[in-house]
Parts: structure tokens; sequence; C-alpha cells
């Protein structure tokens, strides 16, 4: 191989590196599994056009990351926020819970653990990093300015000195101490963005212990086993549909009602958003076996499940994780599974 080719591959080698955690801060901004990596992918390739400008003056993971984010703040100057039905609705009673659909851009979207949380050794390093990206603090950065969005997830998350993120973002230390004030404060105001902090990490045996339940008393479609488990205000959504339930009453009802179908569903473990999730897979009347329906991700406190959040689009969902297309009539992997790389 000539030297232009070994110094390419040596290139393409030190930028993917940094792919986890650029994605990890370009989801965090933007709110969107399939927008993050097309931003990361777009910071690739410029980086890749611009290498010959780039003078080492800085490391070269701050200057991704300030690619990264000039590239995130022009697909935000569309003003889209990504939000959870309960952002947007007040919840439904179970009497007039409707299935209405809103378009793919109004939804905060759920990501595989693996694709941005990089490999760490510190726990509590590791520990800040599934915080920041579980769903009620990903909803509540959506409500903060582009670049107020920034500065908190550099210098809150990544742990940035002030003086970086002024350079980054090119503006005064003073400016960023400023905006990361205003975050800090509208983040204080929003409401929830606590509540799945009582899930430790790694889980401990009696939340292990509670998922097993789950397992049992969803794939039984017990209701009175799962209404055990799950807090009294306890939250169910279903994005793309913008109904929300809240109350073990609403969401074991429409469970036996509209979501009667669901009934003996086979669960599989998934690491979503820094919580404990199932992919759902739904029997198939017609060709046997189970067929991909949701993937779920579970909010914990205090022993209880207190959010219970499934996301419906299976087409994008599933191969995004890695999942099996289908799963046999003894719940085994059956005929074609998703590939990873199908949307990378």
């Amino acid at each position: 191989m000539s030297s232009d080719g070994t110094a390419t591959t040596d290139l393409d080698v030190r930028l993917e590196k940094h792919r986890v955690e650029l994605t990890g801060y370009c989801y965090r901004m933007l709110g969107s599994s399939f927008e993050a990596e097309d931003a990361v992918q777009d910071t690739m390739v410029r980086a890749w056009r611009s290498y010959d400008k780039f003078e080492g003056r800085s490391s070269m993971r701050s200057w991704l990351y300030r690619i990264a984010t000039n590239v995130c703040l022009d697909m935000l100057n569309a003003g889209n926020k990504r939000a959870r039905p309960m952002d947007l609705t007040a919840p439904s009673p179970l009497a007039q819970a409707a299935l209405t659909p809103r378009a793919d851009n109004t939804w905060l979207e759920p990501m595989p653990d693996a694709r941005v949380l990089p490999t760490v050794s510190d726990p509590a390093e590791a520990a800040v990093a599934k915080e920041s990206v579980r769903l009620a603090f990903m909803a509540a950065l959506q409500q903060l300015p582009p670049k107020q969005r920034a500065v908190l997830i550099l210098r809150e998350v990544l742990a940035w000195k002030a003086s970086e993120v002024a350079e980054l973002l090119g503006t005064s230390v003073a400016s960023v101490n400023s905006a990361l004030q205003r975050a800090r404060a509208t983040l204080a105001e929003s409401d929830g963005t606590g509540a799945e902090a009582a899930t430790s990490d790694p889980l401990d045996e009696e939340q292990q212990k509670l998922l097993e339940r789950y397992v049992a008393a969803f794939e039984g479609y017990d209701m009175t086993a799962l209404t055990a488990l799950l807090h009294e205000d306890a939250i169910m959504t279903m994005p793309p549909f913008d109904l929300w339930l809240r109350g073990t009453d609403d969401i074991t009802g429409f469970m036996t009602t509209l979501g009667a179908a669901c009934s003996g569903s086979r669960l599989v473990p998934v690491e979503v958003n820094g919580l404990p999730g199932f992919a759902q897979y739904k029997p198939d009347p017609e060709a046997g076996g189970y067929t991909p329906w949701a993937v779920q991700a579970l909010e914990i406190s205090k022993g209880r499940i207190t959010g219970f959040h499934c996301f419906l689009d299976t087409a994008r969902w599933f191969p995004l994780f890695g999942l099996p297309l289908r799963l046999d009539e003894a719940g085994g992997i059956d005929g074609v599974e998703a590939e990873a790389d199908q949307v990378q």
C-alpha cells in the first residue's frame, strides 16, 4: 500500500474511535437517533475533507466536537423540538383513548446504549453518561435553545472547561457561564427530569427481580400482577401515537381492550436510553411465531415502574437495535435477522 493509502487508513481509524461519543453528543443535541447518525457521518466527511487544514492547535477530539456542534446547530435551525407525548397533550381517559399518529419528526426517539455510550472504566462517569440519555433528561434538553443545549451538554455531561467551550463556540467564558446558568434554570423548572435517577447502574438485585416479575406478568398478560409492579401514577406512552395514559386502571384497561392483541407476546431484553428495556414481539396469527411490535423503555423508581414507553415504529427501531425480525413458535430467532449496519 502507498504511503497515501496508509495515511488515509490511519486517519479513518483515528476518526472512527470518536464515533460513539460523537453520536451520543449529536443525539443529545438533536433528540433523534437517525439525525444523530447523519450528523456524525456529515462530521466525519467534513473532517476527512478538511484534515489538511487541521493544524493541531487543538486536539482532534476538540476539533471533531467543533465540527459536530456546527452540524447540529445547522440542523436545529429548522426549530423542531422533539418531544414525548406528555410534553404535548394531557393524558387521555381510557374511555376517550384514540390512536392518532403524528409525524416522525415530532417525537423524541429511542437509542441503543451501545451506539451512544462509550465504554469507560469509571463507574461514576458511566452513571452520568447513562443519566444524560434517559428519556426525561433528553426531553428537558429539547426545551433549551440550541446553543444553551450545547453548553449544558459540554459542561455538565462531558465535563469540558468553560474556556474550552468558549473556544469551541467562538465566544467568551462569561457568555458560556451565562448560558449554562440559564440552561440550569430551565431544567430546574422541567417536570420529571429526576424521575429515573433512582434506577441503579448497574441494576441492583431488587430491580433485577422487578424486571423478572414484569416479564412474567407481561408475557402472561396478568393484569393483577402487572398492577402490583406499576406505580399508581405510572405513565404509558406509544409514539408515534400522541395518546398517553396515566394510572394503573387506564393502563391495564387499555391493554385488555385496544391493546388486547398483545396478549401472549414475548420480550427480549435491550439496553435503551440508559434504561432497562425490552423488544416486544406480538403473536402472528397468520404466519405463526412472533412479529416485532415495540421497543419498550422502562423507568423505575423506589421499587415500582413509573414509566412504560413503547416505541412502535418497528421498521425503524428493530434494525437500529440489531434485533431479529421474527421469533419462531418457541420464541427463538426465525428467518432473517436485522442487520445493525443497515442504519449505519
